[in-house]
């Protein structure tokens, strides 16, 4: 959808963008939107890596904690 507009397309809605919102709105309607989607990716990255430990196994899940503990050296 998007790849379809080019340079011409992007400079042609930033003008617009400009003459709608004017230049003191625009810096804060770009913060808000970064800010949205860096909320948006954190809650997809929340819920995809909430789906992966759902479907680790208990056996999968002892093993994780028995390789991440320190050995310790018995009879040094």
């Amino acid at each position: 959808m998007l790849s379809n507009i080019g340079i011409p397309g992007l400079i042609l809605i930033l003008v617009i963008a400009l003459i709608i919102f004017g230049p003191s709105k625009l810096p804060e309607i770009g913060r808000a939107f970064g800010s949205t989607l860096k909320e948006f990716k954190k809650a997809t990255n929340d819920l995809v890596g909430g789906d992966k430990e759902e479907t680790e196994s208990p056996k999968e899940k002892i093993n994780l904690v028995v390789r991440e503990k320190p050995e310790s050296k018995i009879g040094s």
